[in-house]
């Protein structure tokens, strides 16, 4: 069976703070500039590093998370990202063989590499030893025979004396070094309650701290060696994955097999209906909402919207004809004050809600329908209100549909992600979004006419039908609109 050969590398590291970030899209801005189009993967849930990987190669920065996924699709989805690209770079999420807790390998750098067959730089914080560096790359080394380790590159080398010790000590251990970067002054990346602060809230700064990593990559790593490392991979012989086929239904008895995925009833509408045109859904970005998997406005494309962002911070009205809303997550506590004080799009927001048109929301989307955040008033759609708390949610979950919605039809099932410091008093409606059945049991979210509201973060790719019946439901109000005149 012919298939395709995309070179790739995995950047992973020992555990968090080794310097994966720094390495990982410094590599990509690196050879970017040196002209090769870079396909930007993160292994894992995390939307913040992608936008800084978006920056650094200019297309967009993709999830590989098997746990949200399946494993079945890590590959597939890889190839969909990675199409017409010279090359991949996948960074990694903690240490290389941290999973999901108690899943064993599930949702690690270590499967995700296995899945596609590629190379495993490891970047090691060498800022406190030296011989022993040679155990420790030792140990990961042949740790799992399946994971090929094909180079180190030092990171936090203290001088040319630190550097001598660590190359001696790596030359027997088999595995070569591809590079060593001096401790000192950093690229500045500065960081908050949920990690990095998005590329969005600070696009001049974060374009000059990639910039700064691409030079120190450059000056420290064999970029020549690392590309031949990443040319020198199998082929891989799945399919891409494919919006088009998914909106159509083609992937939907993928669901409930042994590719990690959770079983659940067939919960498809089918594509928007014939002959109702393109409902337009408009999708919340700007920088409160930085939250969203670019699969999921492929599928909602394919799936016959048209698609529209907006900027709750700066627009005063929703994009004209909108028929569906979609408002996924980010950092609206931090932008409390300015989304309050544009009252023009909280009102518009709320009327579209009345109307019953769909609407969809995500943690910071949740938030925004709330009455109110800090006691700073939001949208008013949900009888609910949110503070910022010390305490981080943070965790995989799995959760069930308790009753049709505009998003899932009852006991669909799904696998998704929670992380917030935020509580939402109450937690949940009368009819809730979701019965929470792992790790522990709990309803969750809100579902009220046409909206959908939770702090759970599900990956669509997992569940098309997911875009298909809110897209459906979207051209069903406008049809409606059109036949009756208006709303």
């Amino acid at each position: 069976m012919s298939g395709t050969t995309i070179p790739r590398l995995v950047i992973a590291a020992p555990s968090s703070g080794a310097g994966k970030t720094t390495v990982a899209t410094g590599l990509m801005a690196a050879f970017a500039e040196a002209g090769l189009s870079v396909s930007p993967h993160k292994v894992g849930p995390d939307y913040i590093d992608p936008g800084y990987h978006a920056l650094a190669t200019g297309r967009p920065g993709r999830n590989l998370d098997a746990y949200l996924c399946g494993p079945g699709r890590i590959a597939p989805l890889f190839l969909h990202g990675a199409a017409g690209a010279d090359l991949a770079v996948v960074e990694g999420v903690m240490g290389l063989f941290d999973g999901a807790s108690g899943q064993g390998e599930l949702s690690s750098t270590a499967q995700v590499a296995k899945l596609l067959r590629a190379p495993v730089v490891l970047v090691v914080d060498a800022s406190s030893q030296s011989r022993s560096v040679a155990a420790l790359v030792h140990g990961f080394a042949s740790w799992d025979p399946q994971v090929r380790l094909a180079g180190v590159i030092l990171n936090k080398v203290g001088s040319d004396r630190h550097e001598e010790l660590l190359r001696d000590a790596m030359d027997s251990s088999g595995v070569p070094v591809l590079g060593a970067l001096r401790r000192g002054e950093q690229a500045r990346t500065p960081s908050r309650h949920l990690g990095l602060v998005p590329v969005a809230e600070r696009r001049a700064e974060a374009l000059e701290a990639v910039r700064a990593l691409a030079a120190r990559v450059r000056a420290g790593c064999d970029l020549d060696a690392l590309l031949a490392l990443a040319r020198a991979v199998p082929e891989l012989t799945e399919e891409a994955w494919d919006p088009a086929a998914e909106a159509a239904g083609a992937g939907a008895q993928e669901a409930g097999t042994a590719d990690g995925s959770t079983g659940r009833p067939a919960a498809d509408t089918g594509p928007a209906p014939a002959g109702s045109g393109k409902p337009l859904i408009a999708v919340a970005g700007g920088a409160a909402f930085t939250f969203s998997y670019a699969e999921h406005a492929e599928l909602l494309t394919a799936a016959g919207a048209e698609v529209v962002p907006f900027d709750p911070l700066r627009d005063e009205r929703l994009p004209a004809g909108t028929r569906g809303l979609v408002i996924g997550g980010g950092f609206p506590e931090v932008y409390a004050p300015e989304l309050s004080a544009n009252a023009p799009l909280r009102a518009a927001v709320a009327k579209l809600a009345a109307t019953g048109a769909p609407v969809t929301a995500e943690c910071a989307g949740l938030l925004y329908l709330s009455r109110s955040i800090d006691g700073k008033p939001m949208c008013g759609v949900l009888p609910a209100d949110a503070r910022m708390t010390e305490r981080l949610t943070l965790g995989y979950r799995e959760a069930v549909a308790t009753a049709d919605n505009v998003l899932a039809t009852a006991g669909t099932r799904v696998r998704g992600h929670e992380f917030h410091r935020t509580v939402l008093e109450p937690g949940a409606g009368a009819s809730p979004a979701w019965g929470l059945t792992y790790p522990q049991r709990r309803v969750e979210g809100f579902v009220s006419g046409g909206v959908h509201a939770s702090y759970l973060h599900v990956h669509w790719a997992a569940e098309p039908s997911l875009a298909r019946r809110l897209v459906a439901s979207a051209a069903r109000g406008a049809r409606a609109e059109a036949v009756g005149g208006g709303r």
